[in-house]
């Protein structure tokens, strides 16, 4: 027996070991997997619709939330063209620089020599039992939303599904930052000083509604993995800061569907999770040219013309966006606290960007529980600012409660502008200073 643990224990070293062993060939794989041409499956067609009435035909690939909703006829999708969504060459460059250097540690979690750039580039394998926590470091220390930008605005709207009764609507700021592996805004590769030695900071203001007017949200997270985030809330009207348990990210945010852990597709730590990789599959996806979608002005127009994508479908809980048949990676996530109220998440990572188009989220039960969809728009078919960015803009969401027929939508003008996030911004002291 414990000659075969030991046997065990080195297949499983030589295998991480040699999965690390990326090359730039690797890097050029990964950064444009469809330079040779784009997938293709049996009767699909750039311009058709996937309907009520031809959906089992493509149920290979779809997601089996997405499947499910056309197959009740609760939305349809019209399909577009596979386009490339080249990230920054900053971004490549960087991870060449850096491919012999990363290491995953001794436990999830750690990670040493990732300066910038993409960490794990080569091809996951299923004989590699950490291929889906590498996926995980890919997700982290991507380029989604690039070294800073922000959403201004972001308008939340709360639905019931069955009517179609619109509840309620929220108007946001969001702003994310980059402190360290940074490509392409200076300074780069890290934003100094950093005392507390941050990776990311996210702050999300409230404009309106009145009654939650000026309620903030700061996530400090820390390039140390193992360290629980700093998180804070300012609440408007009581005028002070609270700092949030670790359970209270994963409470409804603002009385939505979405928990500070959804945002982004997941927006937490690699160690909090068990990564386990799925397989690569191709896939249907919301990504598309915001410029060609059909969009919602009395929602949002400014005077740059500016109008967010529409939706439709079901309690008008779907976006009228394309979907292209992408190469993804499909990742199951379930969290090491047995009281965590979910019992994991299925991610559908696009294996281009590494953004997280389509997620399902499953209950303590192991039902389907929550359908998350993002849009990624491409910068070059959108704000005249963001062209050559390189970043994959976050478009249009939906968080859908399958079970209690609800959903909340999220309706983006995402701005790569580096002048709008300083790293002020990401401190407790602007929290007390916007709040008065």
């Amino acid at each position: 027996m414990f000659k075969k643990s030991l046997i065990s224990l080195a297949a499983t070293v030589a295998v991480s070991t040699t999965a690390i062993a990326a090359t730039e060939q690797d890097v050029e794989n990964s950064f444009y997997p469809y330079k040779n041409g784009v997938p293709s499956f049996e009767g699909l067609s750039v311009g058709m619709t996937i309907n009520q009435g031809n959906v089992d035909q493509f149920k290979e690939i779809l997601d089996p939330a997405m499947y499910q909703f056309i197959k009740n006829g609760d939305t349809e999708i019209k399909i577009g063209e596979t386009t490339s969504f080249d990230l920054h060459s900053s971004y490549v460059e960087a991870t060449k620089a850096n491919l012999p250097n990363v290491k995953l540690g001794d436990q999830p979690g750690e990670l040493t020599g990732s300066l910038a750039g993409r960490p794990f580039p080569e091809e996951p394998s299923m004989d590699d039992p950490r291929a889906g926590e590498k996926l995980a470091w890919n997700y982290k220390y991507g380029y989604n939303w690039g070294d800073s930008a922000s959403i201004m605005p972001f308008y939340w709207k709360f639905r019931d599904m069955k009517s179609g009764k619109l509840e309620r609507t929220l108007k946001f700021n969001f702003h994310f930052l980059n402190f360290t592996h940074r490509t392409q805004q200076e300074p780069t590769p890290a934003i100094t000083p950093n005392p507390s030695n941050l990776f990311r900071g996210i702050y999300v203001q409230v404009l309106e509604p009145f009654d939650v007017k000026n309620t903030q949200l700061l996530i400090q997270r820390f390039e140390d993995d193992l360290k629980r985030d700093n998180a804070y809330l300012y609440l408007g009207f009581q005028r002070r800061v609270r700092r949030l348990s670790s359970g209270q990210v994963t409470d409804s945010f603002l009385g939505s569907d979405v928990m500070i852990e959804d945002f982004e597709g997941y927006n937490g730590r690699i160690s909090d999770m068990k990564w386990t990789y799925k397989g690569t599959r191709d896939m249907l996806v919301p990504m598309y040219n915001h410029n060609e979608m059909e969009l919602d002005a009395e929602s949002h127009q400014d005077d740059e013309g500016y109008q967010v994508v529409a939706f439709g479908g079901k309690g008008n809980c779907f976006p009228n966006v394309t979907y292209q048949l992408r190469k993804v990676y499909e990742v199951e996530s379930s969290s090491v606290d047995p009281n965590h109220p979910i019992s994991k998440r299925q991610h559908y990572i696009d294996a281009q960007t590494f953004t997280i188009p389509r997620n399902i989220t499953y209950d303590r039960k192991g039902d389907m529980w929550k359908s998350w969809s993002i849009g990624q728009a491409h910068p070059d078919h959108h704000l005249p600012q963001n062209k050559g960015t390189g970043v994959a803009i976050d478009d249009a969401f939906t968080m859908i409660d399958m079970q209690a027929q609800h959903c909340t939508t999220g309706q983006f003008k995402g701005i790569v502008d580096p002048t709008l996030t300083p790293p002020s911004k990401m401190t407790v002291q602007n929290l007390r200073a916007s709040g008065r």
